[in-house]
């Protein structure tokens, strides 16, 4: 057998494992962008379903750091400068979660609706 047919069946293996290891659809997780620019959230309100986790996918467009803070979610998180962070977040209950940028509670607000 020469080393390229077992370098080619070596790479099938590892295809079917890994097919095997991520089924299709079951790992998939909605995301939901959020952006932050001139010291505000965009958009102010998100809305995802009740009962499903979801990644929240946060840009930073501004020139200073921003800190995500949620009393109600127990989340603090820096966002540097010209940065995207993800946040994996667990499925929620219905109902209404507050979040401010910490650095600039008085503009950067925003609520996550969940419905």
């Amino acid at each position: 057998m020469t080393a390229l047919v077992k370098a080619g069946i070596g790479a099938l293996v590892l295809g079917a494992a890994l097919v095997a290891a991520f089924p299709s659809g079951a790992q998939e997780v909605p995301e939901v962008a959020l952006q932050i620019e001139q010291n505000r959230f965009q958009p102010e309100e998100i809305r995802v379903k009740a009962g499903q986790a979801f990644v929240l996918v946060i840009t930073n467009k501004d020139k200073g750091p921003e800190e995500f803070e949620s009393k109600d979610l127990r989340i603090e998180k820096v966002i540097p400068a010209g940065k995207t962070v993800r946040l994996r977040m667990p499925a929620l209950k219905a109902g209404s979660y507050a979040f401010v940028g910490e650095y600039h509670e008085k503009t950067a607000k925003g609520r996550i609706i969940v419905e």
